[in-house]
């Protein structure tokens, strides 16, 4: 059962509320009665209210003050305001009224029906607001689950895992018969392979649960690069990578979620580009504001993949089966965290596809935790 639509009736005359619950009286309806503008904004503190129905002409406070304290506090601006009054119209009053914050203005006496239709038009409101509200927080909680779920297989497949590494490391140092060296290198390819993917997993929970902080500081964003290239170079041979750096490179970012960007885009461009070609990757800090880098290799994504390479579950540029294709989504979102952005462009004309990131210089200033979407 859903809690009522609370409505706030303001009147000093209590024959005035008594007639309004005669009115207004509806089973998932509640009417909380106040007799004076103080007295209303002390239950304004204690109750949620999807109407307020004020009288203007009240004593010490009248209901314009009443609706003009109402609308400058954060937790009760966003209540609607139907005033009533016992005066003749006046388009002065009326004019205030609706200055006031007031989302209707109804003269006595009252017609009961036109009364009971327009309040029932804005307790549905309260009802759908309160739906989404409801279906809001059901979603967190999906989010927190989903996440603490991730967390646990992250945690629990990471030990195996581990175990398998280091023991196809060990058979590969000391197995003593060449030909376990092909099956022991699989193994650790395979478990390496797995534990990536447990932990692009795990990141795009967080990412999805607005977790991930940002921890900015600054930077050379050619020493994170030239780190990356070193680390390539060790597993696909020199001159498999090559750097090229041009302007200020400096940047206030954090490093390790920009290093996780641009290590998913020059593993990308490893894996589904041309081997006989160089990736090259290219930091641009002429500009005053931001940077710029490229990850060029050779190969051509073609025109009716191109446009979903980012989107989470799709292979970065080929037709492999390795991988959750995560990696190019998960630089996508943590780019746009830092305030950037990354682009994927394919020429067949010069046989290369291109990925840009371009990141503002002074990027984390106010961004704080990423919110899902």
């Amino acid at each position: 059962m859903q809690a009522p639509i609370k409505i706030l009736a303001v009147d000093d005359i209590a024959a005035n509320l008594t007639a309004l619950d005669a009115v207004l009286a509806k089973p998932d309806v509640q009417i909380v009665h106040a007799n004076s503008g103080a007295q209303a904004l002390e239950l304004l503190l204690e109750h949620d209210f999807g109407l307020a129905i004020l009288d203007v002409h009240m004593p010490e406070m009248d209901g314009f003050e009443l609706a003009e304290l109402m609308r400058g506090s954060k937790r009760t601006s966003h209540i609607p305001i139907l005033f009533l009054t016992a005066a003749g119209e006046d388009s002065a009053r009326a004019f205030r009224g609706y200055a006031s914050g007031a989302v209707d203005f109804l003269f006595k006496p009252i017609d009961a029906r036109v009364l009971a239709a327009k309040v029932d038009v804005f307790v549905q409101l309260a009802r759908q607001k309160q739906q989404l509200a409801e279906q809001l927080e059901t979603a967190q909680q999906l989010l927190k689950t989903n996440e603490m779920l991730m967390a646990v297989l992250a945690h629990d497949l990471r030990t195996p895992l581990s175990a398998i590494i280091a023991s196809a490391s060990f058979l590969g140092r000391f197995g003593g018969e060449e030909k376990l060296k092909p099956a022991t290198d699989r193994i650790s390819r395979s478990s390496q392979r797995m534990a990536r993917m447990v932990d692009q997993l795990l990141h795009v929970a967080r990412l999805h649960g607005g977790r991930v902080k940002l921890e900015p500081r600054q930077e050379d964003l050619r020493a994170i690069c030239a780190a990356i290239v070193d680390e390539c170079e060790a597993s696909h041979g020199k001159e498999r990578v090559v750097l090229e750096t041009v302007g200020d490179t400096l940047a206030t970012i954090d490093p390790d979620l920009i290093s996780q960007v641009l290590s998913n885009l020059v593993g990308n461009a490893l894996h589904h580009g041309d081997p006989a070609v160089p990736v090259v990757v290219a930091v641009d800090g002429t500009a005053a504001e931001r940077l710029a880098v490229t990850v060029t290799n050779g190969g051509v994504i073609d025109g009716a993949t191109l446009p979903h390479v980012f989107e989470a579950f799709r292979s970065g540029g080929g037709d492999s089966a390795e991988g959750l294709g995560l990696g190019l989504y998960i630089s996508r979102e943590l780019a746009a965290l830092h305030g950037g952005s990354v682009e994927a462009a394919s020429s067949a004309a010069l046989g290369t596809t291109v990925f840009t990131v371009t990141l503002p210089r002074a990027c984390c200033g106010t961004q704080g935790i990423i919110q899902p979407a």
